[in-house]
C-alpha cells in the first residue's frame, strides 16, 4: 500500500475535473465516490443529476464561509493511495474504509471529531483511490497536518497487515520518486520496458559512474543520446540540468524533460559534484591542491576488472570496520561499479547485471551522509571499467568478469548487512535483490572459466592432486572434506598449483583468504576461494593453457554462485570477519 501526499492546490474544481475525467491518457475508468465526509455527498460519476460544481461547492463551503483575508490560498489537500501490483483487487467498500482510516490518521478527519474537514475519495482504477479535501474545518480552523505524509505511511503499514496485502518496507525519504500512473500507462502504450523516468535515471547513473568532471559527465550524457538542457545563472555559472529521451514527447510533440534531482536525490548537479571531492588528508602539504597518486593506465577490460575486484575487496573490509560516513561512501560508490559493469558486460550477463544495478540504486542512499573522497578507489575502478570498453564473454575477459561479480556479490551482501544494522529496511531489501541478480549473473559468467580450470585440475598427476588435498587439510581442516566434495574442488586444486608455481606459499594464501571473511555459509566454498586466490596472488584469471578448453565439462554441473542459496543465514554471516 503506497500513499502519497501531493502538493497543495488552489482550485478544488480543477482537481475534481481530473479525478472524474478520462485521465491524461484515457486511463481513468468508471470514476466514482467510494467514501466522503457525508454519505449523501453528490457523486458526479454515478449520479446523472450531480455536477462537479455541486461537489466542489460543498467541499469548499467551510473555506468560503471565512472572511477573504483568512482564507488559505492553497486549501486543497490531495492524497493518492495505491495497492501493490500483486495485491488482490479491493472492493469499493474496502477502499472506502481505507479512505476513512487515511483521513483519520493524517488529521483531515480525526476519529470522533464532529468538526472535521470535508473530504471525498474517488476511485477511477482498480488499484488506487484519490482523496480530495479542503483543509479548513467546519469550525473555521485549519487542520493540523504536520507530518501527514509520515502518518499516512504508518497507517498504510497497518492496513497491509489488516487486509493481508503485500507488506512494504518503511521509507526514509531518500528513495527516488516513483513513476506516476500516467507515466506507467504511457510506457505500456508505447511498448517500453520501463517508464521514461526510469530509463533516464538508469542512463544518467551510468553516465556519472566514474566521472571526474562536469564536462565529462555532460559528454557522456550526449553520447548516450539524451537531450540536455543546462540551467545557467546570470553570472554564467552552471546550476543544474534537465534530460529527456528523444522519442518521449508530450501532447504538443515537445520532449518531456526531467531535472536530475527529480530522477533521484543524488543525481542533482551539486550532489554529483560531491563525488569528485577528495578526503582532507589527500590535500597537498603546501595547500596548492589535492595530490592524487598516479595509477597505471588501463590496458583492457580484463585489467580493469582485476583492479575493480581488488578495490571491491578493500571496500568490503572498510564497510565492516570503517565509520558510518566512510561505509556509506563505499556503498554509494559500489552502485557506480555495478552501473559500469552493466554498461560494459558481455551480452550473456548484461540483463542480470543491469537488473542488479537497477535494484542496488535504492541501497546506495540513506540518511547517513557519505564521506565523499574516501570512495576514490571504487570510483576509479568504475572509471576504468567504462574506459576499458566492452568485455568479451570468454577467455581472460570472461574469467575476470566472473571474479568481479563474485566480489560484487559479497559487497551487496555486506551492504545489506550494514543497512539492516542501521534499520534501513528498504535499502537492505534492495541490496539483497541486487545480490540475487548478481548470483544469477555469476552462474552465467563463471561457466567457461570454472569448467576450464576444473579440467586442468583433473588432468594433474595424482601426486600433485594429493599434495593440494593435503595442503587443504592443513590450512582448513574444518572445511576440507566439504570443499573436496564440491564440483569446484578440481578448479581450486589447479589454482593452488598455479600459486605454488608462481612462487607463492599456497597454504598461507589459503589461510588468509579464509580468515579475512567467513566461508562456511557459502554453497560453493571452492568457487569463492578460486577467485580470492587468483586475485590476491596476481594469477591470470584463466591461464593461457586453459583458453582453448571447452566451455562445458561433462564432469561439472555448472558453477555455484558465491553464497547460494541466498538465505537469511548467508546475509547474516557472510560479511563478518572470523
Amino acid at each position: 500500500m503506497i500513499p502519497r501526499v501531493h502538493a497543495r492546490g488552489t482550485r478544488t474544481i480543477g482537481l475534481l475535473h481530473y479525478l472524474y475525467g478520462p485521465g491524461t491518457h484515457e486511463e481513468h475508468v468508471d470514476p466514482h465516490l467510494v467514501a466522503a465526509w457525508d454519505s449523501l455527498a453528490p457523486d458526479p460519476g454515478r449520479d446523472p443529476g450531480a455536477t462537479y460544481g455541486d461537489l466542489q461547492r460543498l467541499l469548499d463551503q467551510p473555506v468560503t464561509a471565512l472572511p477573504e483575508s483568512r482564507r488559505p490560498a492553497e486549501h486543497v489537500w490531495h492524497l493518492s493511495v495505491r495497492a501493490a501490483p500483486e495485491d488482490p483487487i479491493l472492493s469499493d467498500q474496502q477502499w472506502g474504509e481505507i479512505a476513512r482510516r487515511m483521513v483519520a490518521a493524517t488529521g483531515i478527519a480525526p476519529d470522533g471529531d464532529d468538526t472535521e474537514c470535508r473530504w471525498a475519495a474517488v476511485r477511477h482504477a482498480d488499484d488506487h483511490i484519490h482523496i480530495i479535501a479542503t483543509i479548513v474545518r467546519e469550525d473555521g480552523r485549519q487542520a493540523r497536518l504536520r507530518q501527514d505524509g509520515k502518518r499516512s505511511q504508518a497507517e498504510a503499514r497497518k492496513i497491509e497487515i489488516d487486509y493481508g496485502l503485500r507488506r512494504l518496507h518503511a521509507g526514509d525519504g531518500t528513495a527516488a520518486q516513483r513513476p506516476t500512473s500516467a507515466e506507467r500507462h504511457k510506457a505500456q502504450r508505447e511498448g517500453r520496458e520501463r517508464t521514461a523516468r526510469e530509463e533516464l535515471r538508469e542512463t544518467v547513473r551510468r553516465a556519472v559512474a566514474g566521472t571526474a568532471s562536469t564536462e565529462e559527465f555532460f559528454d557522456r550524457l550526449a553520447a548516450s543520446g539524451l537531450l540536455i538542457r543546462k540551467r545557467i545563472a546570470p553570472s554564467g555559472d552552471l546550476l543544474g540540468y534537465k534530460v529527456a529521451l528523444p522519442d518521449d514527447r508530450n501532447g504538443e510533440k515537445e520532449p518531456v524533460f526531467y531535472a536530475g534531482s527529480t530522477l533521484a536525490p543524488d543525481l542533482s548537479l551539486p550532489r554529483i559534484r560531491e563525488r569528485w571531492a577528495l578526503p582532507a588528508e589527500a590535500a597537498s602539504a603546501d595547500g596548492s591542491g589535492p595530490e592524487q597518486p598516479a595509477l597505471p593506465d588501463v590496458t583492457g577490460p580484463a585489467f580493469a576488472r582485476r583492479r575493480a575486484s581488488a578495490a571491491t575487496w578493500q571496500a568490503l573490509l572498510i564497510i565492516d570496520h570503517g565509520d558510518d560516513g566512510t561505509a556509506a561512501a563505499q556503498i554509494a560508490a559500489a552502485g557506480e561499479i555495478l552501473d559500469a559493469l552493466a554498461k560494459t558486460s558481455a551480452a550473456h550477463t548484461r540483463a542480470e547485471l543491469r537488473e542488479a544495478a537497477f535494484a542496488f540504486e535504492r541501497a546506495s542512499r540513506s540518511h547517513v551522509r557519505a564521506a565523499r573522497g574516501h570512495d576514490r578507489a571504487l570510483r576509479q575502478a568504475a572509471r576504468d571499467l567504462v574506459h576499458s570498453g566492452p568485455a568479451l564473454g570468454r577467455g581472460e575477459d570472461g574469467a575476470t568478469t566472473a571474479m568481479l561479480i563474485d566480489m560484487a556479490f559479497f559487497l551487496a551482501i555486506t551492504a545489506a548487512n550494514w543497512h539492516a544494522k542501521k534499520h534501513h529496511s528498504q535499502q537492505a531489501a534492495a541490496a539483497r535483490r541486487a545480490a540475487e541478480h548478481l548470483r544469477a549473473a555469476y552462474q552465467t559468467a563463471a561457466g567457461e572459466p570454472m569448467a576450464a580450470l576444473g579440467q586442468r585440475g583433473r588432468r594433474m598427476a595424482q601426486r600433485v592432486r594429493q599434495r593440494q588435498a593435503d595442503l587443504l587439510h592443513q590450512a582448513l581442516p574444518e572445511l576440507a572434506e566439504r570443499i573436496r566434495a564440491e564440483d569446484g574442488w578440481p578448479a581450486l586444486a589447479a589454482t593452488l598449483d598455479d600459486a605454488r608455481e608462481a612462487g607463492h606459499d599456497p597454504a598461507a594464501l589459503l589461510t588468509e583468504a579464509a580468515r579475512r571473511r567467513e566461508l562456511d555459509t557459502a554453497t560453493s566454498i571452492s568457487d569463492v576461494l578460486v577467485w580470492r586466490l587468483r586475485r590476491s596472488a596476481h594469477l591470470p584469471a584463466l591461464p593461457e593453457s586453459s583458453h582453448a578448453t571447452p566451455a562445458r565439462d561433462s564432469g561439472r554441473q555448472g558453477p555455484s554462485a558465491p553464497g547460494t542459496p541466498l538465505t537469511q543465514g548467508t546475509v547474516k554471516h557472510s560479511s563478518r570477519r572470523r
